[in-house]
């Protein structure tokens, strides 16, 4: 039976890049995983009371037009997200770009096959910001999340900083051992709430 479990994303963090690299890589691999990818703004959940939230006004935020995008893509051009989902983390992390630049955008739609012009038609309706903002409200009120990655199975849910990335072509043993840990740990030892290495061999 498939391992049933939702992660939630944002470009501009790089620990969600290491999870979701890991996590594209035991997919790649064939891992008998059930992931939903889920929005998460940062931005949104940064806002400071009495400031205008990122759902009012996206073009203040750096980072919601990457995760609109990459919503219409996991809605509506499933059998590409993978390849753009990870494009969009190098893109940001690898390359240095900035992902609230259309052009920046438009370039690694392209190159993964995905019409950028028909994707970015759809963010400008405005139905996929009420998409991020529907899941990334709902997992807040539901499971608590405040930030990314955050790993949900059931009633469960848990933020999670990997160290190590899997780039293309990595081993997918290391991927699917990694995430399965993960999934152990988040739910068959609950009374686990906090474990953090008080410094960073490297």
């Amino acid at each position: 039976m498939a391992v049933e479990f939702a992660v939630t994303w944002d470009y501009r963090c790089p620990f969600a890049r290491n999870a979701h690299e890991h996590i594209l890589t035991g997919l790649a691999a064939g891992a008998d995983w059930d992931v939903r990818f889920l929005p998460y703004s940062l931005g949104q959940g940064h806002v400071e009371e009495g400031q205008p939230s990122v759902w009012d006004r996206p073009d203040l935020d750096r980072g919601i037009l990457a995760l609109r995008v990459g919503v219409v893509v996991r809605d509506e051009y499933p059998e590409l997200f993978p390849a753009v989902h990870r494009a969009l983390f190098e893109a940001r992390h690898d390359e240095g770009l900035h992902l609230e630049e259309r052009a920046v955008i438009e370039k690694v739609l392209a190159v993964r096959g995905v019409p950028a012009a028909e994707v970015l038609a759809r963010v400008d309706t405005g139905e996929p910001l009420e998409i991020v903002r529907a899941e990334h409200e709902q997992f807040v009120g539901s499971h608590k999340v405040w930030g990314v990655p955050t790993f949900i199975a059931g009633q469960q849910a848990v933020f999670v900083r990997l160290m190590n990335r899997a780039r293309s072509g990595a081993d997918s043993g290391v991927s699917v051992r990694s995430v399965e840990r993960i999934f152990d740990l988040l739910t068959g030892w609950v009374d686990l709430n906090e474990f953090k290495h008080t410094s960073v061999s490297r």
